[in-house]
């Protein structure tokens, strides 16, 4: 006889007001052919997907763009800024992506620095002002810092996304300890936004109580991205209810996994 799964006992994944089922979004750059990158987004499972405005074809007609694979009937299409070295500049393509048909909703980077890609938080916050008085809804890149991620809640931003590890590194999670500092600090939904490398870092992030991850490189520059996607999606919700589950209390010295008493002298 089999025992039926309890279904687990979660609120729901929602930004400024909107549901998701998946806590798990995937960008669409680096994979080899446009075909592997729309397997891999099925497999993954992921309602949001992120496109970088500044690198891909707006012009949707266009059959080899990326665009026109990308069914708004069955994704969120999530622009972002990637590439923008300037509050100016990350202004202007959340401008172009609202008009060019996207949502109000924009994915902010503002790059400090071509070498490690780490954001510019003057950068950040002053565009997140910005475009939030114009309306936009602001997912904010930022890094691990707690005070950032406090002045980007208060300019407004939808929810922060502060970093596992660099852009692209697949370093996984270095510092939990701050990714749950921010999540316990701010009201707004808190997504982990790079570094995230393979299946144990995204279980890793998830069970620091973060509501999310945003991924790219992880999954497209795995040896078989479509089967990666998928492992991704289980360690989300294996990460995920880990938390909600309480991991049990560490301790230095060994405790036996049976009681002692009515034991068989």
């Amino acid at each position: 006889m089999t025992t039926a799964a309890l279904p687990v006992n979660d609120v729901p994944f929602e930004i400024s007001g909107r549901e998701f089922r998946s806590r798990l979004m995937v960008g669409t750059g680096k994979y080899r052919s446009n075909a592997e990158m729309s397997a891999a987004l099925e497999a993954s499972g992921a309602e949001v997907v992120t496109v970088a405005v500044r690198r891909v074809d707006l012009n949707r007609a266009n059959e080899e763009g990326m665009l026109h694979r990308l069914d708004p009937d069955q994704y969120f299409l999530l622009a972002n800024t990637a590439g923008c070295y300037s509050a100016e500049e990350a202004i202007r393509y959340a401008r172009l992506a609202r008009a060019a048909g996207f949502n109000e909703w924009i994915k902010l980077e503002v790059i400090g620095d071509q070498e490690t890609l780490l954001p510019d938080v003057a950068g950040l916050l002053e565009a997140t002002k910005v475009l939030v008085d114009e309306g936009f809804k602001v997912m904010a890149y930022t890094n691990e810092d707690l005070i950032t991620a406090l002045r980007l809640e208060e300019a407004g931003a939808v929810a922060v996304m502060p970093l596992a590890s660099p852009i692209g590194s697949g370093l996984g999670l270095l510092n939990p300890q701050a990714i749950r500092t921010i999540k316990r600090r701010l009201a707004v939904p808190v997504i982990v936004d790079a570094g995230v490398g393979c299946a144990t870092d995204a279980c890793a992030a998830m069970e620091q109580g973060v509501d999310g991850i945003l991924m790219n490189t992880g999954i497209a520059a795995a040896s078989d991205p479509v089967r990666m996607a998928h492992a991704m999606r289980l360690a989300v919700e294996a990460g995920r209810a880990s938390f909600l589950a309480g991991r049990m209390p560490k301790r230095e010295t060994a405790m036996p996994s049976s009681p002692l008493e009515g034991m068989l002298d």
